[in-house]
């Protein structure tokens, strides 16, 4: 299994990547901002995303966006192919993005949303802590990219403070969170 920074020549695996989106969004029955393969392949060309290979079948994929004149760093899109599941790729996946955003963007906060705990857990164990929505980009262009999930309209009765998401947030300022989480990054 190669778990690598996605180049030029997995743009191939768009189409695939954003069908595994819509499907884990479609059998989950929560929150999932859907992507077009067009919106993936930008991200690739841009070396924005991770992507897990075995051989040559797609075994996973996230990526990374900088929001707030790169006060910001979102990890979204994380997906792991269904025959690939509870074998622990997610976190490996999760890592190298981690990774990928300490090195292209090391003084930005880190974040996420998501409705899902084995999401949840994985960015507990990078350092990620809950916040309020307010505690995370006001980038308009970021909360748009919500329009396509089932519970956009929860995030807007609301005016973006709260969602069925849950926010959560790495600060690179907490020095001993940065220590700890660049431990766990060494095994990549």
């Amino acid at each position: 299994m190669k778990i690598i920074v996605a180049q030029a020549k997995h743009i191939k695996y768009a189409t695939k990547i954003s069908s595994l989106i819509q499907e884990s969004a479609k059998s989950r029955g929560t929150g999932i901002a859907l992507r077009t393969p067009e919106y993936i392949a930008k991200r690739i060309e841009n070396s924005n995303a991770i992507i897990a290979l075995d051989n040559e079948q797609l075994a996973g994929f996230c990526y990374i966006e900088s929001w707030g004149h790169g006060k910001y760093v979102a990890h979204s899109g994380l997906i792991v192919h269904p025959d690939y599941r509870g074998k622990g790729l997610a976190y490996k996946i999760k890592k190298r993005v981690f990774k990928l955003s300490l090195k292209k963007y090391p003084k930005a906060k880190i974040f996420g949303i998501t409705t899902s705990k084995p999401v949840m857990k994985i960015n507990h164990q990078l350092g990620y802590k809950p916040v309020h929505f307010s505690d995370l980009t006001d980038d308009p262009e970021f909360w748009n990219g919500c329009r396509t999930c089932n519970n956009y309209d929860v995030l807007t009765r609301t005016q973006r403070k709260m969602c069925l998401c849950t926010g959560m947030l790495f600060d690179p300022k907490d020095s001993n969170l940065v220590g700890k989480v660049k431990t766990k990054l060494k095994s990549i």
